[in-house]
């Protein structure tokens, strides 16, 4: 039997595919957008370097990963029957993480968060109608909470069905939270909801980047037009990947909604940047509050400018997280904390490098290619019996 998997291609999904492997002896069923398995395992290989060498994947790939290329918002994912049937027949457990996270796009929200949440739920409807669903985990966000301000937030009151959406990621993520609960009652339904997930604990290394884009600018800003005492909350990707697939594999759990957060103990802008350190150089800024509405409106414009001005890129970034930087808001997680024994790092502690690693590779992932060795392997198809 397999934990059936969406979104290991994406940054998160990664960290959950990779602790899962690591720390769990079921196979993995993933979900990959692809034409066929060996286009799905290039991808899948793109995203797993950040965890592992080529040779640890392959034997991975061989013996304990089952590809299903396929589409998330196509019915039954776009699989011929026979491999719809074998996933439906070998899969105990669910993990939904794919997602699309594009804020300015209500279109590809709908399409991805809600029409895909639905093809996920309706395999898990189909697969304990068979044999049973152990557990369904479906990755939300603290988007969900809508228009914040100063607040601390408990899990059992983020949604606020009378509260507006900051965006559409955040409004659909909502709506599949409460889709997922409403479709699968006989099944252990688990909501976790990351806050701004920047970053790795362990190394520099990072190939998720706008956020860490936006961190960067600020950081470079000789004025930020943000309060000294604002927080904006940060947990680092490999406490949150650690979360999910620890969690998901526990009988037994105390709660049923986990908010994977900085908490309270989310760092002020003013101690962020005191700890930030670009290259071993201390930045000193100035915090110019009052001049917040202003900036808004500059990037509200910028993003609206042609492409050949150079500045829409930036525009186009500030003006999506700009309300997340803003609202003041952190969220509780003394529920996680309480599962795991351990508290987040703050990112003051380790994000420099995150910073130092995406300025000096311009911001992309320096992709190690597929070895040309492999490139005609191919993975043996798995049968329901030996699964």
């Amino acid at each position: 039997m397999s934990i059936f998997l969406t979104g290991a291609t994406g940054y998160l999904g990664s960290y959950v595919a990779a602790r899962l492997l690591d720390r769990s002896e079921q196979r993995l069923a993933l979900l990959v957008r692809a034409k066929d398995e060996d286009g799905a395992a290039r991808r899948l290989w793109e995203s797993l370097q950040l965890h592992m060498d080529f040779d640890r994947f392959a034997e991975l790939l061989q013996s304990r990963i089952d590809l299903f290329p396929g589409d998330l918002t196509r019915p039954r994912f776009g699989l011929e029957t026979p491999a719809w049937q074998r996933l439906v027949a070998t899969t105990d457990s669910v993990v939904h993480v794919a997602a699309s996270l594009n804020r300015m796009s209500a279109r590809l929200c709908f399409d991805v968060n809600l029409r895909g949440s639905l093809e996920v739920v309706e395999l898990a409807r189909a697969a304990h109608e068979l044999h049973g669903v152990r557990r369904f985990s479906f990755v939300s966000t603290t988007a969900v909470c809508g228009e914040r301000q100063d607040e601390v937030v408990q899990e059992d009151s983020s949604i606020d069905w009378g509260r507006r959406d900051y965006d559409p990621y955040g409004g659909t993520k909502k709506f599949a939270e409460h889709m997922v609960a409403r479709l699968l009652p006989e099944v252990p339904v688990t909501i976790f909801r990351p806050s701004t997930v920047m970053g790795d604990t362990r190394f520099a290394a990072t190939s998720q980047f706008d956020m860490v884009r936006a961190t960067a600018m600020l950081a470079r800003m000789k004025v930020i037009p943000l309060h000294p005492d604002g927080r904006h909350d940060i947990v680092p990707a490999d406490y949150v990947g650690y979360a999910i697939a620890d969690l998901h594999q526990r009988e037994n759990l105390r709660h049923h909604i986990y908010h994977l957060s900085a908490g309270k103990g989310t760092e002020t802008y003013r101690e962020l940047m005191e700890r930030i350190r670009l290259f071993g150089k201390v930045s000193r800024h100035v915090f110019a509050p009052a001049l917040r509405g202003g900036f808004g409106a500059v990037a509200g414009a910028a993003a609206a400018s042609p492409r050949a001005l150079g500045i829409s890129y930036a525009g186009a970034l500030f003006k999506s997280f700009w309300p997340y930087l803003t609202f003041h808001t952190v969220f509780d997680n003394r529920r996680v904390v309480e599962e795991l024994g351990a508290a987040p790092m703050p990112f003051g502690s380790y994000g420099s490098a995150t910073l130092e690693f995406a300025i000096e590779n311009d911001f992309r992932y320096p992709t190690r290619p597929w070895p040309e060795a492999r490139a005609s392997a191919k993975t043996p198809e798995v049968t329901p019996s030996a699964a």
